[in-house]
Order: structure tokens, then sequence, then C-alpha cells
């Protein structure tokens, strides 16, 4: 049976985590920002880590663009000693060009899973992994 000094760092990445995705829901790319310790993303089916504020920053503000009504929905957290897996749906309609894909009006749901880093409760990346031919199915780039 966990410790309380267990259960209240995973309250505290679980709170951190929950906060990080309203931030993403509203589209407030700076509250996202402040989540992380150093702001990174690794998104697996985009290629290279996306590291630092600014990149980080561009990254939101083209998917917000991409994608106006975007929303992450959470289904299940699991943690581990370093990390939380967050189950997630990831949703939206493809209102303006986003990985070089212009407009297609169509609307995606697409599973993903979010490993979030910690150290302590500070969040080091989100690593984000979906299935990007799902997507582009979606999509009718496909």
């Amino acid at each position: 049976m966990p410790d309380a000094i267990a259960l209240d760092l995973r309250a505290r990445r679980e709170a951190l985590i929950r906060a990080h995705t309203e931030a993403e829901n509203r589209h407030d790319v700076e509250a996202t920002l402040e989540t992380f310790r150093n702001p990174r993303f690794e998104v697996v089916p985009l290629g290279e880590p996306i590291d630092g504020a600014a990149t980080v920053r561009d990254l939101l503000k083209g998917l917000f663009d991409g994608f106006p009504d975007f929303r992450a929905e959470i289904d299940r957290l699991h943690h581990s000693d370093n990390a939380v897996a967050v189950e997630l749906r990831m949703t939206g309609t493809h209102r303006g060009p986003w990985a070089g894909i212009p407009p297609t009006g169509r609307k995606i749901d697409v599973p993903a899973l979010s490993l979030f880093k910690f150290d302590g409760d500070q969040l080091d990346c989100e690593k984000v992994y979906f299935d990007m031919a799902t997507l582009m199915r979606q999509l009718g780039a496909l």
C-alpha cells in the first residue's frame, strides 16, 4: 500500500496534468507552458522533440489554429515512479492548415496516450503517442 508521501506526490502530479490539459482545452498557450519546468513535447508521429518555450508555443499555436475546437479528454491515468501515462482522446475540426495539410473541415476523434515525465512533482516532458494513419484517414488525407 502506498504511503502518505507517495499519495501526496501522486495527487500533485495528477492535479498538474489536469491543469495542463484544461489549459490546452482553453487554448491558453501560456498557461500550458507554465505547467512545465522546461517546456518539452515529444509528439512521436511528428518526429523530432519540440524543446523550449518558443518551439512549444509554435507547436500549440499551430495545433489550435488548425483545430480551433481542439480538445483532449482524459479517460484514465496510470501512475509510475517517474511518469504518469494518460489515456485520452483528441477531438476537433480541421479548419486551418496543420502539418502541411490544408483545412478539410473534417472532424477528428483520435485515441492517444500521453506519457507525462516527471522529476518529483516537476513536469519535464509530455510524450504523445497516436496513430497518424487514423488521423490522416479521418482528415481524408490517406
